[in-house]
């Protein structure tokens, strides 16, 4: 027998057992006239959370593994480097958070990366320009680092072997050495002598000279192969109320032994020895050590003790080199001393910058100058400031500007041109297309030739730019006929 009672069905969750309209629904009747409104659920905020009792809790995984390899490389690096057989991301990883004070006998020849050595300079020095540098972060430290070991370096006290057990860690990363100071040995107070010593050898002077001898640097610059420029000051900074003459003593042991240091580098392009009272005996041993050198573009003596005779010496390197600029200035050269330069400069075709400002050369030395440079061809940068020139060095530069083509910029300041003077060099100047900068400040040159001279400066440094910009547009056609013709 079937059963015809229809299937129960279970209860909407949203409808009620009872007979009585809903809550959450009000009821809809002719005499109250009110709509039926939508359901509201419970909201999910009021429902009951769970809430963790452990403050260390979090939701952060456990690490990889090979996070946690990379995190026992970075502590064990200094013992264990391990670097060239990770894969590039992971030497990233592991380079970006090494401490940048490991030492160097560890990090040296086997980190290369730019951001590591950034670091590395960035906490050790505030200021870093690393366009002195090849912009070069590592080669930045190095030089550096090598640098600040030579100016703290004393004679007899420092151990030589923290600078020699450097160079095999650096020696392919240092170009340039910049030492603003060399120190002297450290010398006791002498004992008080009695009435009857006396002096059983030479003199006293040459003893303490010889006594004073700085640190060598024949082993350390034979060891840095790449060397390219040395800049070297014998003297201490920030002596103070300690000054004494000695401090800056360039002796002659040290003249020999630097001398013998730049000839055997045959990479050295840049010598520079300033503010160390070279005097011409000195400067004629070291540019005597130069001639022939196979690389030297760059000598720098200015700021020393050098008279005629160093000029003269460094006149004959101009012919015995590809010496490309000299710096004299503020020196003891006279008349003879520029008078053999210019007798160099006839016949040098290599030289292109010559400073001899601050010396007194006066006219008889200018104008010989000025004669050279009506033949010279290569010549672009001449400093003459401050050498008692007037109105015949003027009126003789002028025809050189006529007919020069390859002056670029002159400095005459400090000098006693006059208005007559001035008023020379302007017609040279007007007739010149190719010279870009001349100084003429406190040189009694008259205000109206002054500005003139400055508006045919501007003039040719404006056409000096539009041929760099439209290089094509200046060079003349080469046709059958020859340049600058064209075939009817």
């Amino acid at each position: 027998m079937q059963d015809s009672r229809p299937p129960l069905t279970p209860p909407m969750p949203s409808q009620s057992t009872s007979t009585g309209p809903p809550p959450s629904v009000a009821a809809h009747t002719p005499a109250t006239g009110l709509l039926p409104t939508k359901p509201v659920f419970p909201s999910f905020r009021r429902m009951r959370r769970i809430i963790a009792e452990d403050t260390e809790w979090s939701l952060a995984i456990v690490p990889l593994l090979m996070e946690l390899c990379i995190q026992n490389i970075i502590r064990n690096f200094q013992k264990n480097p391990i670097l060239k057989q990770l894969c590039p991301e992971d030497q990233q990883k592991v380079l970006s958070h090494l401490p940048p004070d490991l030492p160097l006998a560890v990090t040296a020849n086997l980190i290369d990366d730019e951001g590591y050595w950034r670091r590395c300079c960035t906490q050790r020095w505030p200021v870093c320009h690393v366009a002195w540098h090849g912009n070069s972060w590592k080669r930045l430290f190095f030089e550096r680092h090598l640098q600040g070991l030579l100016s703290h370096f004393i004679p007899g006290t420092t151990d030589p072997s923290t600078i020699l057990d450097l160079l095999p860690l650096c020696k392919d990363y240092v170009r340039s050495l910049r030492v603003d100071q060399l120190l002297p040995p450290v010398h006791l107070l002498p004992t008080p002598r009695t009435a009857g010593d006396q002096s059983d050898s030479g003199s006293e002077g040459e003893a303490e000279e010889s006594s004073a001898d700085h640190y060598p640097l024949g082993p350390l610059v034979a060891g840095l192969s790449q060397l390219e420029e040395l800049d070297l000051v014998y003297g201490v900074k920030d002596c103070g109320m300690n000054f004494e003459w000695k401090l800056f003593l360039f002796t002659y042991h040290d003249c020999h032994s630097l001398a013998a240091t730049i000839k055997a580098c045959h990479t050295l392009k840049i010598f520079r020895l300033t503010r160390s009272r070279v005097d011409d005996e000195r400067a004629r041993i070291l540019i005597r050590s130069l001639l022939d050198h196979p690389a030297i573009e760059e000598l720098d003596l200015s700021h020393n003790l050098i008279g005629d005779r160093g000029a003269r010496g460094a006149a004959k390197l101009l012919s015995h080199s590809r010496l490309r600029v000299l710096n004299l200035a503020n020196n003891r050269v006279r008349a003879p001393g520029a008078q053999a330069l210019a007798h160099a400069l006839v016949h040098n075709a290599n030289l292109l910058s010559l400073n001899l400002r601050l010396n007194c050369i006066e006219d008889e030395g200018g104008q010989a100058l000025a004669h050279a440079l009506l033949s010279n061809t290569c010549l672009t940068t001449l400093h003459l400031g401050g050498n008692e020139l007037s109105e015949p060095t003027a009126m003789l530069l002028s025809q050189v500007l006529t007919v020069n083509t390859t002056l670029t910029s002159i400095n005459l300041s400090c000098n006693s041109i006059g208005p007559d003077g001035g008023k020379q060099l302007l017609e040279g100047v007007v007739d010149n297309k190719t010279l870009l900068e001349f100084d003429l400040r406190l040189s009694d040159v008259t205000q109206e030739s002054e500005y003139l001279i400055g508006q045919a400066l501007h003039a040719n440094r404006e056409a000096a730019r539009q041929r760099a910009l439209n290089p094509s547009h200046f060079v003349l056609p080469v046709t059958a006929s020859g340049p600058g013709k064209s075939v009817a």
